[in-house]
């Protein structure tokens, strides 16, 4: 069963048999839920939703579904095309809509898609409101507009010039001492969005750049996935044109991801931990990210005398928890960073323009200022998911062996261990079970991760 609904949207493979997968179908129902659900929680005459897609095989025909339903239901659609999640996220406010479906798998392989819902502040629904969505699904309790009443369609393609219009009018954004460093960068945007959205905000910040994979044609030429084993191909162009660093996104433009000048992964968990040290140089605040993220974030808050927080993962959670404590800058460790002067969503475009003001006001390497934090290596792994898999009874064992241990269960099982940690959960993106694990060389994070698949393998 490849149909998955979370916290993360509504995600599904392409194809195959209703309410198993994303079929057109499922598409409209899920698509009328969410305009239903939004008409029953605002007595307005007139409503307005912003739908944008990454550049999925896909994302038109979905697109193209989506938006007919909304009309349907009489909303009116503002289409921005291809576009980013963060800017959807953007516009939403921007355009003053009533809320935002942003078609995109995210990080996963190309037969996938899904709709991602924003309500009208242009973040995540609640998981409460996810819920009640779900619900109007399942029953089917939709009621579509006469005639007179359907919605309008526009597009509008002003969107990604909005979205980067505000990143440079942000007070952090140093655009004159970037501009004056001359940074030369390679680009792979998985061949989606980024490739249209990066470039112009280089342009404006006076930076060189090559591109790799920005063909916005959904064909992803590696698994789009921002880790090591998949960016062999721009870790050898970043050394081979002498540039500064590579930038690495997903197609969706919500994962940033750093390659040093060595052509060495700076490290998608270090993205936010630099981006931080600098946010909170200039604006000492809380940090947070999720469970799953790495202790060097915690190590950076605390040498500005700050809090840290963690919040179960998901970007509604880290956004919950951000509000809560009053965090400038925050989010999650695989590369998402969430800057509220601009939005509360993870944000590609504007982690790179506080990077590069970062960097650009350090006057070092990329590798130097990688080298002036602490030194963590995460492991990554995942167990597959069958039916027959009862992973709350897994994690329950997995919590009775360790329970001797400091142990987290806010978000399946996490457990520290003195120098190292491991993080087992269900994905709200994937059939499988993450296993994350965190020490101080990569080989003793690997190895501990292999050590509790195994121990989790035993236990089926």
């Amino acid at each position: 069963m490849t149909l998955i609904k979370s916290i993360s949207g509504i995600r599904g493979t392409i194809g195959g048999k209703v309410n198993d997968n994303l079929t057109p179908i499922d598409a409209v129902k899920f698509a009328a839920a969410y305009g239903s659900w939004m008409k029953s929680n605002f007595n307005k005459p007139k409503y307005t939703v912003v739908i944008g897609r990454d550049a999925r095989i896909s994302g038109q025909m979905i697109s193209q579904l989506v938006s007919s339903t909304l009309v349907g239901l009489g909303i009116d659609v503002i289409d921005l095309g291809l576009s980013t999640t963060p800017t959807v996220e953007v516009m939403v406010t921007h355009l003053n809509a009533d809320g935002g479906i942003i078609l995109t798998a995210s990080h996963n392989p190309k037969q996938w898609n899904a709709l991602k819902l924003l309500n009208e502040k242009g973040e995540f629904v609640s998981a409460d409101d996810g819920a009640e969505i779900l619900k109007l699904a399942e029953n089917e309790d939709f009621d579509f507009a006469e005639v007179d009443d359907l919605g309008k369609y526009k597009l509008n393609d002003q969107g990604i010039d909005v979205h980067i219009q505000k990143i440079l009018e942000l007070p952090l954004v140093n655009a004159e001492a970037i501009a004056q460093k001359k940074f030369k960068v390679v680009i792979d945007a998985v061949n989606s969005t980024g490739g249209i959205a990066i470039p112009p905000l280089l342009d404006k910040l006076g930076v060189e750049y090559v591109k790799l994979y920005c063909e916005p044609n959904g064909h992803f030429p590696h698994n789009p996935e921002p880790l090591k084993e998949h960016l062999t191909d721009i870790s050898k162009l970043v050394v081979e044109e002498n540039a500064d660093f590579g930038i690495v996104v997903d197609p969706d433009v919500d994962r940033l991801a750093i390659i040093s000048e060595d052509g060495e992964m700076f490290g998608e968990e270090y993205t936010l931990v630099a981006v931080a040290d600098y946010v909170l140089s200039k604006t000492p605040s809380p940090t947070v990210s999720n469970l799953s993220s790495s202790r060097a974030l915690r190590d950076v808050t605390n040498s500005h005398e700050q809090e840290y927080f963690a919040s179960a993962v998901g970007e509604v959670n880290v956004v919950t928890k951000m509000k809560e404590v009053g965090a400038k800058i925050g989010g999650e460790g695989n590369g998402g960073i969430v800057y509220p002067e601009l939005h509360y969503g993870r944000d590609s475009l504007v982690g790179i323009a506080l990077f590069l003001s970062h960097l650009a006001e350090k006057d070092m390497k990329v590798s130097e200022l990688r080298a002036s934090y602490p030194a963590y290596f995460m492991g990554k792994m995942k167990i597959e998911l069958t039916p027959e898999i009862d992973v709350d009874n897994l994690l329950d064992q997995i919590q009775e062996k360790y329970k001797n241990e400091e142990i987290s269960t806010v978000d399946g099982v996490k457990i520290d261990f003195e120098n190292e940690w491991v993080h087992l959960r269900k994905s709200n993106t994937e059939p499988i079970i993450r296993i994350y694990t965190e020490a101080s060389t990569q080989e003793k994070a690997n190895a501990l991760g292999h050590r509790f698949i195994d121990e989790m393998k035993s236990m089926l």
